[in-house]
């Protein structure tokens, strides 16, 4: 039988270290941990299977602090479970510990970062679509949400497809406390609400007391017991619970209390108590049979449009490796990656209309180690920015590919243009972005991919292109390739994707005016050819980028950014999309934003002789 005395002391101690850490730290957001600590004490001992010893272990469960400002009370947790000591708790936001203001991997056993509320939720997804169909393993998959993000779209985003699926792997706990940051949330306190919410979308919902130990125990027993669909725990607590001065008051939130030995002593004191967390059953990850294969070819002169050498090689590489998966946002067959859809089904995700959950489940599998790549509409990415975002902060591998670039896809019109997509993944923190301008380039860079760290995207065109690029040749990540150049050219022209073949035909037009054009191919823009640039801008009299997407923080920002420490004589101008676009035809459209070959030859001609 629980012992429920055991687990209110447990309880206690949780709200008690809140207290102390936050108020070490200076900040924090004790009131929001102190209402979910029932609720975890209980977890903790008796449900949550959990190695802390070997946070690596395959078998473990997975505990999810989607509500991340309550990481006072996860780092609580850490230190009862045996994983911190109480000396490291006290470190909690101070400069060089691992214990930050919402929680990251820098501390294990955590998965990923949260903090941007409905974030945690859609990677626990992730995770529990892992054990069912990659891992095919029995952990179960936690998630701690407040009740303020049950406001956030991607939250519906995830019951939807849990729903869907039938994830009874997934258990989610929402700590109903009623307050937010600044006032009462929608539905405040009413549980029927919620539950009503959560058993639209298919899932087994529950009601409970968040304070009733013995209702909390029972509530997670028939939670895990659900076969067929996941199952919510909606529990009605008290924030700031346990002390009179902050108990149930709004204004509370973010701010250490006011009189932390006070609040100390009410709760009972300082405790030492340590609970023994169950561990697992030993348990291995299934790992899928390789078929072998080689990566695909083409030939100089096919025309091939990038995406489609996306989705070939994407299948061939999941031949030749057993651990990488596919995700797409209901566009494959635009993508292609039906492609790997077709040869790999056991590994591949429709995620539907839904990018923040399509991005989400794949850092959830990368989490587990598995090769995620991700696919959808570049313009469509931008939607799901801060789960990116996010992905980089919880230094997630991730691999992400965006179609139907810049204005060139022509007649759909500019809702479905990727026009700063460039610009949004060179933000990020250790990314790498590629745009190639043919098939064997894009091939090359699409199996370099799958062994880089951090965030990797690859833009695609819409179009065919024609094949320039040799299947031997060396086309990698930080490289670039000298479509042509000569000893005594007179100006550079760095291009990408689909305006490679827009700089070709200026450069054979200007050859025949006398003007001799260096041409460069930047398929990789992060990290970009620093070498190859500066040695450029050293021997022209200019340099000129021409590419589709917007002027700002594209490839013309990026070779901006590399020759500002190398001392050139060159002059550099941009050519970008600059007026909102329309629907036309490819040609028509590249024309009107004056990144054709005939904008290109014009440019040139008023850099070299501005007279």
């Amino acid at each position: 039988m629980p012992d429920n005395d055991f687990r209110h002391e447990l309880a206690q101690q949780l709200r008690v270290d809140s207290v102390r850490s936050s108020d070490a730290g200076g900040s924090g957001h004790p009131t929001s941990s102190m209402s979910a600590a029932d609720l975890m004490a209980v977890l903790l001992d008796g449900h949550l299977r959990l190695d802390y010893s070997d946070p690596a272990n395959p078998a473990n469960d997975h505990l999810i602090f989607s509500k991340g400002h309550a990481s006072p009370l996860y780092y609580s947790m850490l230190k009862a479970a045996g994983a911190i000591t109480d000396d490291e708790l006290l470190t909690f936001r101070k400069l060089g510990s691992r214990l930050e203001g919402h929680p990251t991997p820098r501390i294990p056993p955590t998965d990923v970062a949260t903090g941007s509320l409905g974030f945690g939720l859609p990677v626990g997804v992730g995770l529990a679509l892992t054990g069912r169909r990659l891992d095919r393993l029995p952990y179960r998959v936690w998630v701690l949400c407040g009740d303020s993000e049950m406001a956030e779209g991607s939250i519906w985003e995830a019951f939807q497809h849990a729903g869907w699926a039938g994830l009874d792997n997934l258990t989610v706990l929402v700590d109903v406390n009623r307050l937010g940051q600044t006032r009462e949330t929608m539905l405040g306190w009413d549980l029927d609400g919620y539950v009503a919410r959560a058993e639209a979308f298919g899932w087994q919902a529950l009601a409970v007391d968040g304070h009733d130990l013995t209702a909390i125990d029972a509530a997670l027993a028939c939670a895990t017991s659900a076969t067929g669909r996941p199952s919510v725990v909606f529990a009605r607590t008290e924030k700031g619970h346990g002390v009179r001065a902050v108990a149930d008051q709004p204004g509370k939130h973010g701010k250490p209390l006011e009189d932390p030995e006070e609040a100390i002593e009410e709760l009972g004191g300082v405790r030492s108590l340590s609970v023994r967390v169950r561990t697992p059953e030993p348990g291995s990850p299934h790992r899928f049979a390789t078929a072998g294969g080689t990566l695909p070819r083409w030939e100089i002169g096919d025309e091939v449009a990038t995406r489609q050498a996306y989705g070939q090689t994407l299948a061939e590489l999941g031949g030749l490796r057993g651990d990488v998966v596919a995700l797409d946002g209901e566009v494959s067959n635009s993508t292609t990656s039906e492609l790997f859809a077709r040869a790999h089904p056991d590994r591949y995700f429709e995620m539907f209309i839904a990018e923040q959950q399509m991005i989400a489940a794949a850092v959830g599998m990368q989490a587990r180690d598995w090769v995620a790549f991700a696919s959808t509409f570049g313009a469509f990415l931008t939607r799901a920015h801060d789960f990116i975002r996010m992905a980089a902060v919880s230094r997630a591998d991730l691999r992400l590919c965006g179609s139907h670039a810049g204005v060139s896809i022509g007649e759909d019109g500019p809702s479905q243009m990727a026009l700063e997509d460039i610009a949004m993944f060179r933000a990020l923190h250790g990314s790498t972005v590629l745009h190639p301008s043919d098939a064997n380039q894009t091939a090359a860079l699409v199996a370099e991919m799958a062994t880089l760290p951090g965030i990797s995207y690859l833009r695609t065109l819409r179009a065919k292109t024609p094949v320039r690029t040799s299947p031997d040749e060396n086309i990698r990540v930080g490289g670039s390739r000298v479509v042509r150049c000569g000893e005594d050219d007179d100006l550079t022209i760095v291009a990408c994707g689909i305006t490679v073949g827009e700089a070709v035909r200026a450069a054979e037009v200007l050859d025949a005016d006398g003007i001799r054009a260096r041409v460069i191919d930047c398929y990789s823009v992060k990290p970009i050819d620093t070498t190859t640039l500066a040695d450029a801008a050293l021997h022209t009299r200019a340099v000129l980028t021409v590419e589709d997407h917007w002027a700002d923080g594209g490839l013309g920002d990026a070779v901006l950014g590399a020759l500002a420490e190398h001392p050139a004589r060159s002059v550099v101008r941009k050519l970008a999309v600059r007026e909102m676009p329309v629907s036309g035809k490819p040609d028509e459209l590249l024309h009107a934003a004056h990144i054709d070959a005939e904008a290109v030859v014009e440019a040139a001609r008023q850099l070299l002789n501005p007279t």
